[in-house]
């Protein structure tokens, strides 16, 4: 081992001391630390510095590896590569596939569905007795994520980044740049494999993986390395103005008896006063910690609930069933509304024919109905809702062979009617103000990913009937014999 490799080993090792990555779960019992193994460098790269600190640390070392089923044979080169690695290392190894957690790849899986499955896996191995899962982030992850929550929008804590460590996980490499994890893997002889996605500029990461870090790394060689030292700082400064927020909210915090008294509909209260006169970050930080337990807390989400504040009236809706109110000198959390189950998902084939009938979940029934004549016949003194709900249907059956009536899925895309432009269905639903609570539940008619009719909206732009149209294919989502619409 040469002294660069040996100096890169000692780097880690004080930065997990420094931030007691390995701190033994229990006294007199060693950590049982895991591994989480991709088989890319970074990954490769945890493992053997990992093998090499062991004996410094006296943990137990293992490791897992998921095979998410997204990349076909590619993804069963990884997990053949990463357990015979393992195998030779002698680490011991649990592989996981979806299944082996409940999950089951959905068309058009992405990235978000990847994490949820990753972590899913974590969790399992967590609750059978590993106390700490080791992933291999490093500063150039950081210094990605951090460029990438500024562009869509951030707070201090978001700047704060990756942190070292959480419950149950602790990322060793946060000091050490992709380049020297490479190093290190060229140090030790050991091979790695390259998932070609980290390729394509599909997704925002690769797109400032591939351009914004190469041009920041072009003004300044160490640019990664300062942007995660800035990540450090940020992330004190955020705990420091966490303790703050605390002891705000904790002085203008109504009690229980006052609470019931002044807003009985409420499920937490505070004075306004206090609030009002806190310093601005200090303030910001407080509506923070009200935010992150209910949803993302993105920069526009404390500026709503900061302006709240100050106008001292109003309401801000955070989610279907969170919503903060303020008046008569108070700022109060509602009590959240019951939440009705999740609606069910579905996916049945789908035919156009005149009368035919599609039982849904929960009751519901989907009715076709296929009108022969011409259009200004049977368009005259249609009611609006009638009319959107209608669709050319030759248009239909020549353009789209494979039509499925199903809920929605990673990677739908919609476009809407008069809009001319194609938005992911995620987007639309948000702009369009479908209530949270029924998105998962919605009926849609489906090309692939491609959305031709949403229960409520219609269908898409260019499939309305024309003055060419013969026969016009119209569909009525009845429940309970009350046909359904969101608006």
């Amino acid at each position: 081992m040469n002294d660069e490799t040996s100096k890169l080993i000692a780097k880690v090792e004080r930065f997990a001391r420094q931030e007691q990555l390995f701190a033994p779960a229990e006294p007199g019992r060693a950590l049982h630390l895991c591994a989480a193994v991709s088989g890319g460098a970074d990954s490769m790269a945890l493992l053997r510095v990992l093998l090499e600190l062991r004996e410094a640390f006296g943990y137990t070392l293992t490791a897992c590896h998921v095979n998410h089923g997204l990349r076909g044979e590619t993804a069963d080169r990884d997990e053949a590569f990463v357990r015979a690695e393992c195998a030779q290392l002698g680490v011991p190894l649990t592989v996981f596939r979806p299944a082996d957690v409940g999950m089951a790849v959905p068309p058009h899986a992405g990235e978000d569905w990847a994490r949820r499955l990753r972590y899913a896996c974590f969790a399992q191995l967590l609750a059978g007795g590993i106390d700490c899962i080791a992933t291999a982030h490093t500063a150039t992850d950081q210094a990605e994520t951090l460029l990438f929550r500024l562009a869509r929008g951030t707070g201090l804590h978001g700047a704060g980044g990756i942190r070292p460590r959480r419950p149950g996980y602790c990322r060793p490499l946060l000091g050490l740049t992709r380049a020297e994890t490479e190093a290190l893997c060229a140090a030790f002889g050991q091979v790695w494999v390259t998932d070609e996605t980290n390729e394509s500029d599909a997704y925002a990461r690769n797109r400032l993986r591939h351009g914004a870090v190469p041009a920041l790394r072009s003004v300044n060689a160490a640019a990664e390395e300062n942007l995660a030292r800035f990540c450090e700082k940020a992330a004190r400064a955020d705990e420091y103005f966490a303790r703050q927020a605390e002891q705000l909210l904790s002085i203008a915090r109504l009690d229980a008896a006052q609470t019931a008294r002044k807003a009985p509909k409420a499920k937490a209260a505070w004075w306004l006063e206090p609030l009002q006169g806190a310093d601005p970050l200090i303030l910001e930080a407080a509506l923070h910690s009200l935010v992150a337990p209910v949803r993302d807390a993105e920069e526009k989400y404390i500026r709503l609930l900061a302006e709240l504040v100050e106008q001292g009236s109003g309401a801000v809706q955070l989610t279907d069933t969170v919503r903060f109110c303020a008046g008569s000198g108070m700022l109060w959390q509602e009590k959240s509304r019951p939440e009705a189950a999740a609606a069910p998902a579905f996916s049945l084939p789908f035919a156009p024919a005149d009368g035919a009938e599609f039982a849904l979940p929960g009751g519901q029934t989907l009715k076709t109905r296929l009108f022969v004549s011409g259009f200004r016949e049977k368009t005259q003194g249609v009611h609006k809702k009638d009319l959107k709900n209608r669709a050319d249907y030759a248009r239909i059956t020549l353009l789209y062979s494979a039509l499925t009536l199903r809920t929605r899925q990673p990677g739908d895309r919609f476009r809407p009617a008069g809009r001319g432009l194609s938005k992911p269905l995620r987007k639309w639903m948000n702009e369009a103000g479908i209530p949270a609570g029924i998105r998962e539940g919605l009926p849609l008619l489906a090309a692939g990913s491609e959305i031709l009719w949403v229960c409520g909206e219609g269908f898409a732009e260019g499939l309305a009937p024309d003055e060419e149209t013969e026969q016009i294919l119209q569909l009525e989502l009845e429940n309970g014999g009350t046909t359904h619409e969101h608006e």
